[in-house]
């Protein structure tokens, strides 16, 4: 059984083991819990590729004691090509292309986001990108060990990435899928990290680098450019907020679904339940999930083209109105459109009092599956996500997507930083809210909070149904109950992938840190 890690020198929570040593030697070494992500986030990219990788965006939320928590939104643009029009002379009229060259129309972003908050940290004090990359350098150049849930993946979704250019030769051996254990090396991606740690970063985006993926990109038929390379930078934001009894959430910014994460819990917050686990506990929380949910779908996208800021959702009013909107005994009926995503979230604290919340991402499993043989990068489909008809996702050149992704921060009222986070497309928010309630809200043990029974109202990892999916270890009374209550309810396996790979650090006052990781994943939390 897991158990919460405590120490305080240090904390790391990831979903692979090899990225939370990795972060953990970077904070052992005297670095800060910014580089000791940024080390992570490579070495991890390597090591747990159908999730996430170097070709794909980020986003953070930094707190750094003395100074407000910084987010840095690493999302990549559309290609200046990329229109509805061009888009439809190429057969795609209704729904945009999923995989393929087609499919990889946004800009990476997240090799920009670890630039931009290295920033953060004084040149002088700063360790070098050789240390930083050296981890998932070595892992790509001498090889990983292919976990049970990579090839699975591959299995699973091999029909529509097989013919993908440059993926078979990149992620099969001998043409198969890899078994569990399986070496697979990525000597080509080795090289790449080596030359961003002799170049810098921002050679990935104006560099030979950027040239070489440019060239095999338009050669495939992607509508990115060069000039779409050099146009991006990853920028600095202020994160949403809102307070709730226990103190101020934060999230990310449109156009991620932050706003969500933090609606589900205000609007909890609003509804007075007293205990874990029971009805009320989980009915409530769906029920807040498909108030957020209406809203965001309505009107979530590219914050320069919202019709309003979201953080004026998060208003009291609004969400007074919102919560009254929810029957306690009832549950609304669900359909609704949801969205996949294939992601990573990590945490880290350190000694210096900083806190990170990061997340990482292809949006599905190996992005569009476009891989570029001579540098091992494969390229997100997070263009995927754009409508082609109108409204506050439609595509148009320049334009960011709407994104799942959202890492959370919280700043308890008794003096607790807490970091947190999941994979799951829709079941991000989800998954935050179940984490958030029963640990904060209700006091149990932050490995259990994790540990215990999830669920997830709709759909990820390709499920097609929109029901409300439960784990198989809730009390029967409760799923006869929520039943009972007009919740459509399907039963989800024991530590389900669908429920989310979650992970947690909290700092508190005195110095003490925690940290825990989801047994649903192959990952660590570490602290000295």
């Amino acid at each position: 059984m897991l158990h919460t890690a405590k120490g305080f020198d240090g904390a790391f929570s990831a979903p692979h083991a090899a990225a939370a040593l990795a972060g953990r030697d970077i904070l052992r070494s005297g670095g800060t819990a910014i580089e000791a992500m940024v080390s992570a986030a490579a070495t991890i990219a390597v090591t747990y590729p159908h999730m996430n990788g170097i070709g794909g965006d980020g986003f953070w939320l930094i707190h750094r004691s003395g100074h407000k928590v910084t987010g840095i939104s690493a999302c990549g643009q559309a290609a200046r090509l990329a229109t509805p029009e061009w888009y439809g002379t190429r057969g795609f009229a209704d729904a945009m292309p999923t995989r393929g060259a087609l499919a990889a129309l946004t800009v990476p972003g997240t090799v920009g986001g670890w630039e931009k908050a290295l920033s953060l940290v004084p040149e002088e004090k700063r360790l070098p990108l050789e240390t930083l990359l050296s981890s998932a350098i070595g892992y790509a150049e001498n090889g990983i060990a292919v976990t049970g849930n990579q090839s699975l993946c591959t299995a699973e979704k091999l029909e529509g990435l097989r013919d993908v250019e440059g993926f078979a030769g990149t992620f099969l051996i001998d043409g198969e899928v890899p078994r569990a254990g399986a070496r697979l090396c990525q000597k080509p991606l080795a090289a790449t990290l080596r030359a961003l740690a002799a170049e810098g970063l921002s050679s990935y985006y104006s560099g030979e680098l950027a040239r070489t993926h440019t060239a095999f990109l338009e050669e495939n038929g992607s509508p990115l450019r060069f000039r779409d390379f050099t146009a991006y930078q990853a920028s600095m934001v202020d994160p949403l907020h809102v307070e709730t009894a226990h103190g101020r959430l934060m999230n990310m910014t449109p156009p991620t679904q932050g706003v969500a994460s933090l609606m589900i819990l205000a609007l909890f917050d609003r509804l007075g339940v007293g205990e874990a686990e029971g009805f009320d506990h989980l009915h409530g929380l769906v029920e807040a999930t498909k108030q957020a949910f209406i809203i965001r779908n309505a009107g979530l996208g590219d914050p320069d083209f919202m019709a309003e800021p979201a953080q004026a959702w998060l208003a009291d009013d609004r969400l007074d109105a919102l919560a009254a909107k929810i029957d306690m005994k009832t549950a609304l009926p669900w359909p609704y459109e949801p969205a996949d995503g294939d992601t990573i979230w990590m945490g880290a604290a350190d000694r210096y009092g900083n806190v990170v919340s990061f997340i990482q991402s292809v949006y599905w499993e190996f992005g569009s599956g476009l891989t570029c043989p001579e540098t091992g990068v494969f390229f997100q489909n997070r263009g995927a996500g754009f409508s082609l008809s109108p409204g506050p996702n439609q595509l148009a050149p320049g334009k960011r997507p709407f994104h799942t992704l959202n890492p959370a921060l919280a700043h308890l009222k008794d003096g607790r930083v807490m970091a947190y986070g999941t994979m799951g497309g829709e079941g991000q928010p989800q998954t935050q809210a179940a984490l958030f309630s029963r640990h904060v809200q209700f006091g149990q043990d932050l490995q259990a909070a994790i540990t215990a029974p999830r669920w997830l109202l709709g759909r990820t990892w390709g499920e097609e149904t929109t029901t409300l999916k439960l784990e198989d270890r809730f009390d029967p009374a409760l799923v006869t109950a929520l039943k009972e209550a007009g919740h459509e309810v399907e039963m989800l396996p024991a530590y389900s992938d669908a429920a989310g790979h979650a992970g947690a650090v909290v700092l508190h006052d005195n110095g003490l840190m925690e940290a825990a990781t989801d047994p649903r994943a192959d990952g660590l939390a570490l602290v000295d």
